[in-house]
């Protein structure tokens, strides 16, 4: 009798052999079922297996992938590229008169690092004209790109600022003086013009598509290096760095030579103009901010038609509303800007609104910061008649404003240091208001602050101020400011209303 083999000789073996044989046949099985499946797309339920076995987890069919790998910008550098320019400054200054020492370039930096002058050099003398006239001398280097097809090049305020002569080099090496149409430093824009055919201006893009982690590019000639490329992603939009603007942060590389030129998003749209970096060390940290264009256009088509940017003002001065102040006048939620002083004969004044206001809407348009405003009222035309809803005394209220022209304002004078002083509950000495201070401060009552310290210094009250309000309540006189400061929750913040000369202000003191 032959014996038996393989499979049958282990089925005729002992009943454990058999039973072990069957789960090897059976694993086996399994592992040939699994791995058909996968070869002809046939689906199959398998066990879960452990956490420290699983794979990695795939999206679900039709579910766009996160992440796709690093992105390719040499399509965006040629498209963008042509369009970037470097702008050159000149100035010109009085040749330096040769007394034997050291030239004009080596004096300047002997009196930058306040290094004496070496023996026989003589100090700069305006007196003495220097041989030759004017010397022209090379103030800066910046960059900017193609506007407008005739010969318009947007670049930064800063860049142009300053400059007697300022030359534009294309990147197929052509170069041309250029001409500053105009410049506006609020915004940090500037528009110049080249006479120069063959231009290919830039696509501008829409800075709220703009998604914060956004792969963007930067094109610009930092340290004179023209046509330098760099990349990066968007950190944050809106950032508030106490500019007239919201800025767009990247931390794309930017350094000196880098301002005016483009920010540039993954469709080859210009969205920002690089303008100023966060740096410690005059260099590139990480941080870097960009002009939203969409600002930067209203700024250039206004420059581009009568040379100068036209805002609106209102005449009021203002501050954040924090929790605290939203709770001293009762306000549901911090938001608004909190109206701190209003300017006598304004269109605020003239408007009827009062220091202790929140201004919670301009002309429809919602004020979530404080920064809003200027921003909202700089961009409406003067002239024109704006509704402003406010938060006044527990309720609200819409008044009626008409937009004045903005100009720039003289600071000022200093007021003198408030004697040190401790007089009741908020640091305060006041008295009654004479006669002739009514009629001169046009006020039907009110109190004089004489001495100040503790709480009301810290807040900023000065001597002189005279205290017209507390809280939501008038004060006519001393007896009512006692009887208000009295009654006010001990431990809250307390609001002054306060007339400073011309100005009405606001302030919250802090016991």
């Amino acid at each position: 009798m032959r014996e038996p083999s393989g499979v049958t000789a282990a089925m005729a073996a002992s009943p454990r052999r058999r039973s072990a044989v069957w789960a090897a046949v059976s694993l086996l099985a399994a592992v040939a079922l699994a791995w058909g499946a996968s070869q002809h797309g046939v689906g199959a339920q398998t066990a879960p297996r452990s956490a420290a076995t699983a794979s990695p987890s795939v999206a679900p069919p039709g579910e766009a992938p996160r992440l796709t790998g690093l992105p390719d910008f040499t399509v965006l550098v040629d498209e963008v590229g042509p369009s970037v320019v470097n702008i050159r400054t000149i100035e010109r200054v009085q040749r330096e008169p040769d007394a034997g020492g050291p030239d004009g370039d080596m004096r300047e930096f002997f009196r930058r690092f306040g290094i004496p002058l070496p023996p026989g050099a003589s100090p700069r003398s305006p007196q003495r004209p220097g041989p030759g006239g004017p010397q022209e001398r090379q103030r800066g280097v910046g960059s900017g790109f193609v506007y407008g097809a005739d010969g318009y090049i947007m670049t930064n305020a800063h860049v142009v600022d300053g400059a007697d002569e300022v030359i534009v080099t294309l990147p197929d090496k052509r170069e041309f003086k250029a001409r500053v149409v105009g410049a506006d430093k609020r915004t940090d824009v500037a528009l110049v013009k080249i006479d120069a055919a063959g231009l290919k201006p830039v696509r501008i893009g829409d800075v709220e598509r703009l998604r914060v982690g956004e792969w963007v590019i930067a094109i610009g000639s930092p340290f004179g290096l023209d046509n330098t490329v760099t990349a990066g992603i968007v950190s944050a939009k809106q950032r508030e760095t106490g500019d007239f603007l919201p800025f767009i942060q990247t931390d794309v590389a930017v350094n000196p030579g880098n301002s005016g030129g483009p920010l540039i998003n993954m469709r080859g749209e210009v969205v920002g103009i690089n303008s100023q970096i966060y740096s410690r060390s005059g260099g590139f940290m990480g941080i870097s901010f960009a002009i939203p264009i969409d600002e930067a256009v209203r700024v250039a088509e206004q420059l581009k038609a009568t040379g100068k940017v036209t805002r609106g003002r209102i005449g009021v001065a203002i501050e954040p509303v924090d929790k605290e102040v939203a709770e001293a006048l009762g306000l549901p939620r911090a938001g608004g800007a909190l109206v701190r002083g209003v300017e006598d004969g304004s269109p605020a004044a003239k408007a009827g609104i009062e220091p202790g206001d929140i201004i919670l809407s301009f002309d429809g348009r919602p004020i979530e910061n404080s920064a809003d405003l200027p921003r909202i009222v700089g961009n409406t035309k003067p002239g024109t008649r704006a509704t402003v809803e406010l938060w006044r005394r527990g309720a609200t209220k819409t008044v009626t404003v008409t937009v004045g022209t903005f100009e720039e304002e003289t600071a000022a004078a200093p007021a003198d240091k408030p004697q040190a002083a401790k007089a009741g509950p908020l640091g305060l000495t006041v008295r009654e208001l004479t006669a002739a201070e009514r009629r001169e401060l046009k006020l039907g009552g009110g109190v004089r602050v004489e001495e100040v310290a503790g709480p009301s210094a810290a807040a900023g009250v000065r001597p002189g101020d005279v205290i017209v309000g507390v809280s939501n309540q008038a004060v006519s006189g001393v007896r009512e400011f006692e009887r208000a400061v009295a009654d006010w929750p001990k431990g809250r913040p307390l609001g002054l209303l306060i007339r400073r000369g011309d100005w009405a202000h606001w302030v919250l003191v802090r016991p």
